[in-house]
């Protein structure tokens, strides 16, 4: 197999996407260096988990009785000083499981996660595969093709080869 020289022209377009991903992770990654206020991050961690009685609300979204008591729990455990993990694991400690609107990372739920990136990889590896093999695919033509040209082209009168004539 040939192994052709890699053009300038040909790296650009993967270079720019390489640049754009890796500056569109670091945006969304980044946090503000202010220090969050008590009532916002009781917000953040109430809109983190469902409302015990209105499943389809978070408990920041819900102004159901029960929703209200679980925004006060979380207050007062912010107020106390624990980290949103503790927070949460209370909560889950509280009502299970389903109280969580993310699934964890680990276990059946970390398949949440991963299977949309192993599918997108997948994905644009199949489209490499794909043009690299479409690139690759320009056939000289043979023999038999030139022949059966000239024949084709011997049946079509000469005006109408020409694309001219009246109309």
């Amino acid at each position: 197999m040939n192994a052709r020289p890699v053009r300038p022209r040909q790296l650009l377009p993967w270079l720019v996407m390489g640049v754009l991903l890796v500056t569109a992770f670091t945006v969304s990654t980044r946090r503000d260096s202010r220090p969050e206020t008590t009532q916002a991050r009781v917000k953040r961690v109430a809109s983190e988990v469902r409302c015990p009685t209105c499943r389809q609300l978070s408990a920041a979204e819900s102004d159901a009785p029960a929703a209200e008591a679980v925004r006060v729990a979380i207050a007062k455990r912010v107020e106390q000083g624990e980290s949103d993990a503790e927070i949460r694991a209370f909560l889950v400690g509280s009502y299970g499981n389903d109280i969580l609107l993310k699934p964890g990372g680990s276990g059946v739920a970390g398949l949440v996660w991963a299977l949309p990136v192993a599918a997108f990889v997948c994905a644009l590896a199949g489209l490499a595969f794909a043009f690299r093999r479409w690139h690759r695919a320009q056939v000289d033509p043979t023999a038999d093709d030139r022949l059966l040209v000239e024949r084709a082209l011997a049946r079509v009168p000469p005006v109408a080869r020409s694309g001219g004539g009246e109309e």
